[in-house]
């Protein structure tokens, strides 16, 4: 058995949402690119390239990871663009997506080698976190302001707008493309490709995929443009564990159970949007609450029920740990990091990176 704790990244639950992705790409016409700021793990691309058509970025070590790790059709984005860095994006891209006027009259230039697009903030969006709204007050994401947009229409070609946040409500989807279309339909008409963002939740259970399909293709008929996806945590979705193993029990007026994991450092995700972590079945008589080895006293996955009582060496699976954990984990306390492992389409299991003492040390300075 590999030792914990381990993100366990399973190739078949994975090939479920890369199934679901070709189905949209077929029936809508639509582009499907990898947003590597949810996942990065380029072990299993391999798997994901035969059913999307590239990557989108949020900086320059995240493009260079997809040209150089995925290939195939490569975006850059970024909140802001720096002179020591722009070449090197547009080495790596194929498009280039500026988020403000500003930045586009400044390095539209230095990009006129490849297709140059604008982010637009449609003032609008799904999100029900404030810290992750892009459409929140005062918004640095994108512009919004349609005179300011017209003036610089000669130097860009493509819009990006991202403005869902795990949205499982194809109504709330439509409803929100209804109002950008209203608002910037005269623009759209008059570039060749729009990237609709991430945040749709189209791989989930139920989502009628049909019909957002048809949307999307209604859509580039209407404004005759390609369209992009970029679906991070719809990619992988329900694909990953992550293995810990209990450590300590004790009671405090509620039994707890210590693992050898962290929340703080193994999915931060949840700790700052105040969530818990999925345990299945979460059924059982005995309840616990599974705590962190970390100093942080909010360091708690969540409380779950099991049917035996829980002992030290006892294995528990967190689910859908994929998403904004591995390429966030952190060496808080110096916690060890779990390492990556795969199970391949034949159920073999291989470990593909393990952090060790040097990796931690070679952290610092």
């Amino acid at each position: 058995m590999i030792e914990t704790p381990y993100y366990l990244i399973d190739k078949a639950k994975l090939t479920r949402n890369m199934e679901r992705i070709a189905h949209v790409r077929e029936k809508s016409g639509a582009n499907a690119l990898l947003a590597l700021k949810c996942f990065a793990t380029w072990s299993v691309f391999d798997l994901m390239r035969d059913y999307m058509d590239g990557t989108t970025s949020s900086s320059l070590f995240e493009v260079r990871l997809g040209r150089e790790r995925f290939g195939k059709e490569t975006h850059a984005y970024s909140v802001a663009y720096g002179d020591n860095e722009i070449d090197e994006v547009v080495s790596h891209a194929d498009k280039i997506i500026f988020n403000s006027i500003s930045q586009l009259e400044r390095f539209a230039d230095k990009a006129a080698g490849i297709a140059r697009g604008l982010r637009l903030n449609p003032q609008v969006s799904s999100s029900s976190f404030d810290l992750a709204d892009p459409a929140r007050p005062f918004s640095r994401l994108g512009e919004w302001d349609v005179a300011k947009v017209e003036r610089v229409m000669d130097r860009i070609n493509g819009f990006m707008i991202h403005n869902n946040c795990e949205n499982k409500d194809f109504g709330l989807f439509d409803r929100m493309l209804g109002e950008i279309e209203e608002r910037f339909g005269a623009l759209i008409a008059r570039v060749d490709w729009v990237s609709l963002g991430g945040g749709i939740h189209f791989t989930g259970d139920d989502y009628p995929v049909d019909a957002f399909s048809a949307r999307l293709r209604a859509f580039s008929d209407r404004y005759g443009v390609q369209i992009y996806l970029e679906p991070g945590e719809a990619s992988i979705t329900k694909s990953t564990t992550l293995e810990v193993t209990v450590l300590d029990t004790l009671y405090n007026g509620k039994n707890l159970a210590i693992v050898d994991s962290s929340i703080e450092a193994h999915m931060l995700d949840l700790l700052i949007y105040r969530e818990t972590a999925k345990v299945l079945p979460n059924e059982g008589p005995h309840s616990y609450m599974i705590c962190g080895k970390s100093c942080l006293a909010g360091d708690v996955f969540g409380e779950f029920r099991f049917a035996e009582e829980l002992k030290v060496g006892d294995r528990i699976s967190f689910q859908d740990a994929a998403g904004y954990t591995m390429v966030k984990k952190n060496w808080f306390n110096g916690v060890k990091m779990p390492a990556i492992a795969i199970r391949e389409l034949d159920g073999s299991v291989r470990t593909v990176r393990e952090f060790t003492y040097a990796d931690y040390e070679q952290s610092l300075s």
